[in-house]
């Protein structure tokens, strides 16, 4: 990859990302929503006994990590849905190029957006709850979380460029998220491997959530359950960037 293309792609990639309403309001929404929702479950007393401030306080982080997988597929998808996407790859015939730039885009403005967002969420629940519940361990917690919001942002990329239409991408990388934990119940014994497979149980485990129980997401620790994400978001961007190389557009 020719160092000089990658940075003209990924600065043509950034004018495009922040050009588009959809995007830009999806990832706006996403940084935006853990700090009201601290206020929110703070005001509300809804905390259980054993939950954390952290914990508490990123209650909310969960929907907005949600946003952030739903701005991911839209980096792709509305190229595709607007027909530029063949002025890009003629602009720049290295495929690969363009969705590694992509990549490194959607990757660094989620987590650059989510590591205040959900610090400012956790200093919020910590001056409203402080003395009440366990305070739990902010670091290196909240960097994981913040890192968790830009693998979900991958994944949606990547599903978002293998299907190519925003509704399905979005539909999918949000049952990727929600199904796991929801359908964990059927599968008796096995339901903590199965919800703990989840870009959400990895959040809940590392934000120290009283939802974060062995039965319910795994028993798998916070680190290696973000590892366990990152390493299957990483095969799909794999998938999706040799279907990129080989279909017409």
């Amino acid at each position: 990859m020719n160092p000089v293309v990658f940075r003209r792609t990924l600065a043509f990639e950034w004018i495009k990302f922040r050009s588009v309403r959809a995007t830009v309001g999806t990832t706006a929404a996403a940084a935006a929503l853990p700090v009201p929702g601290a206020v929110f479950v703070a005001a509300t007393g809804s905390l259980q006994p054993d939950d954390t401030v952290l914990g508490g306080s990123l209650t909310f982080a969960v929907p907005a990590m949600m946003l952030a997988a739903v701005a991911g597929a839209l980096a792709v998808c509305g190229e595709y849905g607007s027909g530029t996407v063949r002025t890009t790859f003629t602009a720049v015939p290295a495929r690969g190029t363009v969705l590694a730039a992509k990549a490194v885009l959607v990757a660094a403005v989620l987590y650059g957006l989510a590591l205040p967002a959900c610090a400012g969420a956790f200093w919020v629940g910590e001056a409203m709850l402080g003395g009440d519940y366990a305070r739990g361990e902010p670091l290196p917690a909240l960097l994981g979380v913040a890192a968790a919001f830009s693998v979900a942002g991958l994944l949606g990329l990547a599903l978002g460029t293998l299907l190519r239409h925003a509704a399905g991408a979005v539909t999918a990388v949000l049952a990727l998220l929600l199904l796991p934990s929801m359908l964990g119940p059927l599968f008796g014994g096995a339901e903590r491997w199965v919800a703990g497979v989840s870009p959400t149980a990895a959040l809940e485990k590392l934000a120290q959530s009283s939802d974060a129980s062995a039965e319910a997401v795994g028993s798998l620790g916070p680190w290696p359950s973000l590892l366990l994400v990152t390493g299957y978001t990483l095969l799909a961007l794999l998938a999706a960037a040799g279907l990129l190389r080989r279909r017409d557009v």
